[in-house]
């Protein structure tokens, strides 16, 4: 499939939709990551959605379309929103989730941008040279990519309990 800002835009805009239906009424129970740390559960995850709406997406897209000397990312902290997450709901990250990728998609639609402006380039710190549109692509399939990790998680907790199903249920291999 080719990319298009506006195919990206109908999965992008649906995320925080998506993560709001499916956690927003969940009991602790579901959500809590008590078994492993080095697991991501949905707290984990939609501060991680935040921290890259904040410094991620958007930014990288503004050095790449400046054409400045310098065209390198900042480096991207992967953990961050461990520490920015702390003292906060995940009623409270939905809905900042939600605010920021509203006004960055809005930034995104207002640049119009064109065949010639997505092939710009940016340095990535640890994969080198990209352009906007593979950034743009990223976005999209980092978003699918934690979605699947959140169901995955929520499949898990019940696991054990299906029994001989489990064969057939490809989420829980």
């Amino acid at each position: 499939m080719k990319f298009q800002v506006a195919q990206a835009v109908e999965i992008l805009e649906h995320t925080p939709l998506v993560l709001k239906s499916l956690l927003g009424n969940l009991s602790n129970d579901w959500t809590e990551n008590i078994n492993n740390s080095e697991d991501w559960g949905p707290f984990d995850v939609v501060g991680h959605y935040i921290h890259g709406e904040e410094t991620d997406w958007i930014p990288r897209a503004e050095i790449i379309l400046r054409q400045s000397e310098n065209i390198t990312f900042e480096p991207f902290d992967r953990f961050a929103q461990i520490e920015k997450s702390k003292n906060k709901t995940l009623g409270e990250l939905l809905d900042d989730f939600a605010e920021l990728r509203k006004k960055n998609l809005e930034t995104l639609e207002s640049w119009n941008l064109t065949d010639k402006q997505l092939q710009l380039k940016g340095i990535h710190p640890e994969l080198g040279l990209v352009n906007l549109e593979k950034l743009l692509s990223t976005w999209v399939v980092h978003d699918l990519t934690h979605i699947r990790q959140i169901v995955t998680f929520l499949a898990k907790k019940y696991g054990e309990n299906v029994g001989v199903w489990k064969e057939y249920l490809s989420i829980l291999k």
